[in-house]
């Protein structure tokens, strides 16, 4: 029998002061069997670095949105669409391939990668120059420390605020808080 994902439940107050938007979100957060706290804390992350998109790029006419994930590898871990369907936005989140990466260039306006895990160097040094040519690709590196400590942020039902401010993004609950910044490596 397949396991089944578990639902999270995330209310996120944006405060993005650098692209002055700000905005709540009522999120439903699937984590895949396989998927760690971690992984998915990060997706989290991702979206709540690039909602002010929503109005930058869409002019609050589109939609911001959990992908699949790990459960279809062609589906990104975030998107962002506009209201004509047009994928404007696609985040992956992890150490992927080049090819799923390129493809996804394909598909997208622009793509962004945010990479995490002890490994990440390791991978990047293996990797940038297969995606180096992918000019609407941006890859981010979130310190190993950082992404480990939004873990302790996760639960069944969330209540986060997340603010950015000169490049740094604050997420926290009412009793703990995690700063991070992300380190562009593209």
């Amino acid at each position: 029998m397949a396991l089944k994902s578990t639902v999270f439940k995330v209310n996120l107050q944006i405060a993005d002061i650098d692209h002055a938007y700000y905005a709540d979100h009522a999120l439903t957060l699937a984590r895949h069997p396989s998927e760690t706290d971690e992984r998915m804390m990060v997706r989290l992350v991702a979206l709540a670095l690039n909602a002010y998109k929503l109005q930058s790029v869409c002019a609050g006419d589109g939609t911001l949105a959990f992908g699949a994930g790990l459960s279809d590898p062609n589906e990104p871990d975030v998107w962002l669409r506009d209201f004509t369907g047009q994928t404007r936005l696609w985040i992956e989140v992890g150490q992927p391939d080049d090819k799923p990466v390129a493809k996804a260039c394909g598909k997208a306006d622009e793509v962004m990668l945010y990479c995490f895990n002890h490994a990440a160097e390791v991978w990047w040094r293996g990797i940038e120059s297969k995606l180096s040519r992918l000019g609407n690709l941006s890859v981010f590196r979130i310190p190993t420390v950082q992404s480990q400590a939004l873990a302790a942020l996760a639960q069944r039902s969330m209540q986060l605020q997340a603010t950015v401010q000169e490049g740094q993004l604050m997420l926290g609950d009412n009793q703990q808080t995690v700063e991070l910044e992300c380190l562009r490596w593209k």
